[in-house]
């Protein structure tokens, strides 16, 4: 029996789970396991991490806008499997900084084929009064696959070793590809536009918008997770009696952004997406900028200021990308969708290595001046969601 209606959403955001056990497993372990076996800096380390959103970002405008011409499930399988194969291959053939950054570029490749072909393939599948609250339940399912990305991945790193974290995050995928063959098929309306033809998109103001305010909220969110494991080791090597391990902060971080990502969306509908993307975007600076100005301050208070960071940061990723989908000409859906992919994960890579430069620059990991840089950079980044809503204004 094919899915439909509130199974099929359920299926689908089960398989976003399955399909993101790998999502984070580099920047879950490179603090305690790859930057010291192969001697990173922070910028190498940036470099590395940020691969995976730097080879998303290359294949998605095709693999996205491909949607528009067959069926999004098919795209979603392959990509799915290819992202499974692709973390395994990290765990057998990684031997150091160029080797591990070109495999996980791969596996970026294959997450292409998965995350935004996912949201295509339940879209068009789906009534349009049920898009908004299930395009928000499906990238908030976003949260928990990389909450138990980053969970999953540090215990099977600690329990056996570095490579182990990458055979069994490999096995994530299988759900997803469980789903597609659930899936009935769907026909695309027929198009005779080119494949990689971005103008009526570009001409799209209010969807543009949203994709210029997703890529800001992209450098912020990966810039973070890329460097909040290394983040609080350092806090926790300065306060050895802390209870709050980096694998606690680094779980419990990811896992709010579900509620966030809900209830953003749901504000957005009721006071305006704009307003509330605008509100929030700016509070994230704020949270921001008081992790870099308190960095070294007691575990307690930064507890509460990433709680808050972790809340803020997730809060638009729903009306930022119902939004998008919304505001999409139904025959460039694909399109709006692999721009909004593409400018969302380049920015992601940018995000993580622009944090592990600023790291660098202000005295490295051990030194609050550097972790002051890191937040101040996403910060600024932060800042500049409002200016990209203004602009898709006038």
């Amino acid at each position: 029996m094919s899915l439909n209606g509130r199974s099929l959403v359920a299926a689908m955001c089960a398989g976003q789970v399955g399909n993101l056990l790998p999502h984070v497993v580099v920047p879950a372990i490179m603090a305690g396991h790859l930057i010291p076996l192969w001697g990173l800096s922070g910028a190498q380390a940036g470099l590395m991490a940020g691969a995976y959103a730097f080879g998303y970002m290359l294949a998605v405008p095709v693999l996205a806008t491909l949607t528009d011409r067959i069926d999004a499930r098919l795209v979603l399988l392959v990509g799915s499997a290819f992202s499974g194969i692709a973390t395994a291959a990290f765990g057998l053939f990684a031997e150091g900084l160029w080797s591990a950054t070109a495999i996980w570029a791969l596996a970026g490749v294959g997450f292409a084929g998965a995350y935004m072909p996912g949201l295509k393939a339940l879209t068009d599948r789906l009534p349009p009064q049920d898009s908004s609250r299930s395009i928000t339940l499906y990238t908030s399912s976003f949260s928990i696959g990389v909450g138990l990305s980053f969970l999953v991945s540090q215990l099977v790193a600690d329990a056996f070793n570095w490579r182990a974290a990458f055979f069994f995050t490999a096995l994530g995928p299988l759900v997803m590809l469980a789903a597609c063959f659930a899936m009935a098929p769907f026909r695309p309306a027929p198009s005779s536009g080119r494949l990689l033809d971005f103008r009526p998109v570009l001409r799209n103001r209010p969807a543009m918008g949203y994709v210029l305010g997703y890529g800001v909220h992209c450098f912020e969110l990966y810039g973070m997770r890329t460097w909040l494991v290394a983040f609080w080791t350092y806090v926790a090597a300065r306060n050895s009696d802390t209870m709050l391990t980096p694998i606690m902060i680094s779980v419990i971080a990811t896992w709010l952004s579900l509620p966030a990502s809900i209830l953003g969306n749901e504000a957005a509908i009721r006071f305006g997406r704009h307003r509330a993307i605008t509100i929030v975007m700016i509070a994230s600076a704020l949270a921001a900028l008081a992790i870099g100005v308190f960095a070294g301050a007691s575990p307690l208070l930064l507890l509460v200021l990433v709680t808050v960071y972790a809340i803020t940061i997730p809060a638009d990723s729903g009306a930022l990308t119902s939004g998008m989908a919304m505001s999409a000409v139904p025959a460039n859906r694909g399109a709006t969708m692999a721009l909004h992919s593409t400018v969302g994960f380049g920015l992601s890579a940018l995000g993580g290595w622009a944090g592990g430069v600023a790291l660098d620059a202000f005295g490295g990991p051990a030194d609050p001046r550097g972790w002051f840089a890191v937040f101040a950079v996403f910060a600024a980044g932060s800042l500049l969601g409002p200016v990209a809503l203004w602009w898709s204004r006038r």
